[in-house]
């Protein structure tokens, strides 16, 4: 009833390819702002914004760059764990060689260095794809591992061979190190996500967008059309791998407060991909759906066992999660292979003509 465009017309081609062509979807994508901005710092506790919405926002932006690689443009990624990695000790080592620099601006200039990464690994993706491009990705996964543990020298030759996040502050308040609070670094992980989410949106939206999705349908006639497979894939790639290693710093530097190697191992990958897989494959608003589902489950699980006092081992817990994780992988893969995101847009499909039958 409340949901309609019956009113709303366009008079141009550019207004009716806006990124929320309908008035309700404006309403309500500035209404999930203004919780965000204001009533989640507000009424929400640092144990809240440390432990639930900094993690989810952080590994959703990771999960949008393994979307755009893989549900956008149909290439099979298993090493979205080591590009977040490179993001990390790319930032930590600019972050050391140039303290004086804001540790915002190597966050974001960390992506550049995932980005050259993964346009290295993204070459053969020009012969092979499918399954061998994932051995390909996950061969990329196995060797940046094995620099992060065995090339001292990206972490300062640290005897813990740890990065160790140093202190900094942006007009005097503490962004990083143990004196920042979980309120500071939730508004600045917010401002970024919401910032690259934007880009992402009118990009899969625009010219390179659509390149993506003719390539992922159908590569061949892609080239025949004009496409050139090559530049599209690594643009992909570099995009991506851009997303993931934003991603991977902010983990280090606004969440964990320092890090090891383990962090970023292939268990991290698999991780990402089940969030792009039930959020829904090629949809923004689906990497929130997945991240916040994964993410969210397992704090959820030991929040009930509480409640009820079923006295579960934070072990059984884990192993818990982990079997409904994969059940709700099997179940989206047959179900509904979309994912949420798909579910989503039933939902509105349906308000929009309700009460008549769809």
């Amino acid at each position: 009833m409340f949901y309609r465009e019956a009113g709303q017309f366009k008079t141009n081609y550019r207004d009716d390819m806006v990124v929320f062509p309908i008035l309700q979807d404006r309403i309500g994508i500035m209404i999930l702002l203004l919780i965000a901005a204001i009533v989640i710092p507000a009424f929400g506790s640092n144990f809240f914004l440390q432990a639930i919405m900094i993690p989810f926002l952080i590994y959703a932006l990771a999960t949008i760059g393994l979307n755009i690689l893989t549900g956008y443009t149909g290439l099979l990624s298993l090493g979205t764990g080591a590009f977040m990695g490179v993001g990390a000790y790319a930032c930590y080592k600019l972050s050391t060689i140039f303290p004086q620099v804001n540790i915002l601006i190597w966050i974001v200039a960390s992506g550049f260095v995932s980005a050259a990464i993964g346009v290295l690994f993204g070459l053969p993706s020009l012969r092979i794809k499918g399954f061998y491009l994932a051995i390909a990705t996950l061969a990329a996964q196995f060797f940046l591992e094995w620099c992060f543990i065995r090339v001292p020298w990206l972490v300062n030759y640290n005897i813990s061979n740890a990065i160790e996040v140093p202190r900094h502050t942006l007009f005097g308040i503490h962004v990083t190190g143990p004196q920042s609070t979980p309120l500071t670094r939730y508004f600045i992980v917010l401002a970024i996500v919401v910032a690259m989410t934007w880009i992402a949106s009118n990009v899969v939206r625009g010219r390179i967008g659509r390149m993506w999705m003719a390539v992922r349908d159908m590569d061949i006639a892609a080239e025949l059309m004009g496409i050139r497979l090559l530049r599209t894939k690594l643009m992909a790639f570099a995009f991506s791998s851009f997303y993931c290693g934003v991603a991977g710093a902010m983990l280090v530097f606004l969440w964990y407060g320092g890090s090891e190697a383990e962090t970023f191992n292939i268990n991290q990958s698999f991780y990402v991909l089940s969030m792009v897989i039930i959020g829904g494959l090629g949809s923004l608003i689906g990497s929130f759906f997945g991240a916040a589902l994964i993410f969210v489950l397992p704090i959820l699980i030991r929040y009930l066992a509480t409640i009820v006092n079923l006295g579960l081992h934070a072990e059984v817990v884990n192993h818990l999660t982990t079997m409904l994780i994969g059940m709700l992988i099997v179940f989206f893969l047959i179900v509904e292979p979309h994912g949420l995101a798909r579910l989503w847009q039933i939902a509105k499909q349906k308000l929009r003509v309700w009460p008549y039958p769809y």
